[in-house]
C-alpha cells in the first residue's frame, strides 16, 4: 500500500483543516488506519484511528471533540477533520495503515504516508 497524505498548511488558532490520506496499489478497506503527529523534539503520537469498517474510532484526549476521523473505502481515502485548532496541534501529521485492528503503538503499523505539515499560529 502506498499512502499519500495531503491537506496540511498554515492556519490561525481556532481555524480548521481537513487532511486526506489516499491509498494506491491496494484497497484500504482491509486496513485499520491511524493519523499520527510528531512535533519537533517529541515522540510520534497517535491522534486518531479508525477500524476497517469505520464503526470504531479512537481519539487522543488532546483532540477529542475537535478532530474527526472518517473513511471512504470506495474512494480509498481516509480523512482527518481538524477544528478549533490550537498552537499545540502544530506538527507533521502522518497517516498509517495496519492490517489488523488499530493500536496506539506506531511501530505496529505496516505502511506510512510521507507526512503533511500543520502549523497553527496563536
Amino acid at each position: 500500500v502506498q499512502l499519500q497524505a495531503s491537506g496540511g498548511g498554515f492556519v490561525q488558532a481556532g481555524g480548521s483543516l481537513r487532511l486526506s490520506c489516499a491509498a494506491s496499489r491496494r484497497t484500504l478497506s482491509n486496513y485499520a488506519m491511524g493519523w499520527f503527529r510528531q512535533a519537533p523534539g517529541k515522540e510520534r503520537e497517535l491522534v486518531a484511528a479508525i477500524n476497517w469498517s469505520g464503526d470504531s474510532t479512537y481519539y487522543a484526549d488532546s483532540v477529542k471533540g475537535r478532530f474527526t476521523i472518517s473513511r471512504d473505502n470506495a474512494k480509498n481515502t481516509v480523512y482527518l477533520q481538524m477544528n478549533s485548532l490550537k498552537p499545540e496541534d502544530t506538527a507533521v501529521y502522518y497517516c498509517a495503515a495496519r492490517d489488523r485492528d488499530y493500536v496506539l503503538r506506531a511501530t505496529l503499523y505496516d505502511y506510512w504516508g510521507q507526512g503533511t505539515l500543520v502549523t497553527v499560529s496563536s
